[in-house]
């Protein structure tokens, strides 16, 4: 709808690109998606606003910014095969699928990854595959991937990831330090991983197995009255320029 693309093109100029995300083809990519989509109903006249936004089972899709710095750090050229662990509402997914020749991505919570499965073909985007899978694992049959991004907080770098990296890729991951979550850029040389670049971020722990849930708990978290919190990304404080970097 045209009300939606306005809000959109300007969701992206004071939120995107006014924040320093200057990667043309990132910011082309998040005024072209149809973000409502991937939201309720219900709060589809909030799906622009600078904030998450509850999608069921206690999850949420994170706010426009984050989606837009996580992407850029990958710096995606168009021939690369993507890896993201953590599906949530698709809505990630669809950015990388306009961004990558190729993208996996896997989610432990299988109504949800039917759900954004849906949501991606009805958008035609065909070179994107949802699969309802245990994301700690990777996804070693597609393996090796150019860059792999995770949207949920590991107590440490786990092995497996590393693993399915191909050299000279990133992986794009948060990580507990102490009581703080910092959202970590590792390159592959060889057998080692060296960070390039981190953020301050609060993020959902990532999980083990997969989950086949009740389907009355598809609106758990749904209610408006309860604040929303940047579940899912950096915190709601815009980092400076000086902050993105390690």
């Amino acid at each position: 709808m045209h009300e939606f693309a306005v809000a959109r093109r300007r969701m992206v100029r004071e939120q995107i690109a006014a924040a320093g995300i200057t990667d043309p083809r990132v910011l082309k990519a998040m005024q072209e998606v149809p973000r409502h989509l991937f939201v309720p109903k219900l709060l589809r006249h909030r799906a622009q606003q600078p904030s998450a936004l509850p999608i069921g089972y206690g999850q949420t899709i994170s706010k426009p910014f984050t989606v837009g710095l996580m992407t850029s750090l990958l710096e995606l050229r168009g021939h690369e095969k993507v890896l993201e662990v953590g599906t949530g509402s698709g809505y990630q997914g669809a950015i990388l699928a306009h961004l990558a020749q190729e993208v996996v991505s896997v989610e432990r919570i299988a109504p949800l990854a039917d759900r954004a499965r849906d949501t991606l073909q009805k958008l035609g985007l065909h070179n994107i595959t949802v699969l309802a899978h245990d994301g700690t694992a990777g996804y070693a049959d597609h393996a090796p991937f150019d860059a792999i991004m995770v949207t949920a907080c590991a107590p440490h770098l786990p092995p497996h990831l590393v693993s399915q990296l191909k050299e000279g890729g990133y992986l794009l991951i948060p990580v507990t330090t102490g009581e703080d979550q910092i959202l970590y850029r590792y390159l592959r040389q060889g057998q080692e991983v060296i960070v390039e670049q981190s953020v301050s971020c609060r993020f959902v722990p990532l999980l083990s197995g997969v989950k086949i849930e009740d389907p009355a708990l598809a609106n758990q978290g749904m209610s408006e009255q309860e604040p929303l919190s940047e579940t899912a990304g950096p915190d709601d404080k815009v980092p400076s320029e000086g902050e993105h970097l390690a």
